[in-house]
């Protein structure tokens, strides 16, 4: 290499390196006051206001889990999804995105049709609850956003999920 494309790539490198952000995260780093891992969550409402999107995150709860290779919901997953069907009634302003996950066990083909068939079991029960159907749209992920990273149960039991995404204003 020439000292010429050398000292190219090193002024390119140091350009680079001058571009970072200290303030990226927003106030306090990442987790400080900018929110969790950068993200603003100010979007989401007040925790203890009973019409936001992040008392239905907190308090109703926004997921289901599953067992291994089942898209059967659970005693603990339906008594969720009854309150997410009452909240969703009572809010009408809100639709939904219901997102099937998997572990990460299984080819990728067989667990986006996992995650598809969890997503359809809980948008057919949040439908029985009365939740009109024009409200709610489904998708599957697979193993593709898993939660938890690792090689254990405990990771794979967090990831075996169907997740409620609330958007304001469609569908409604």
């Amino acid at each position: 290499m020439t000292l010429a494309v050398k000292s190219l790539l090193l002024v390119a490198a140091l350009g680079l390196a001058g571009c970072n952000n200290p303030d990226r995260y927003g106030a306090g780093g990442p987790g400080g006051a900018g929110g969790a891992g950068g993200i603003d969550t100010t979007g989401l409402g007040d925790p203890n206001n009973p019409t936001s999107i992040a008392y239905f995150n907190s308090r109703v709860g926004d997921r289901v889990l599953f067992l291994v290779d089942q898209s059967t919901l659970t005693p603990e997953g339906r008594s969720v999804l009854t309150a997410q069907a009452q909240w969703l009634t009572t809010n009408t302003s809100y639709a939904a995105i219901i997102e099937g996950h998997a572990d990460e066990q299984g080819t990728r083909e067989y667990n986006l049709a996992l995650g598809a068939r969890r997503a359809a079991a809980v948008q057919n029960f949040l439908i029985s609850q009365g939740v009109p159907a024009n409200r709610l749209r489904t998708i599957s992920y697979g193993k593709e956003r898993p939660i938890e990273v690792c090689s254990e149960e405990a990771c794979y039991a967090k990831n075996r999920r169907a997740v409620t995404v609330l958007s304001v204003g469609a569908g409604a």
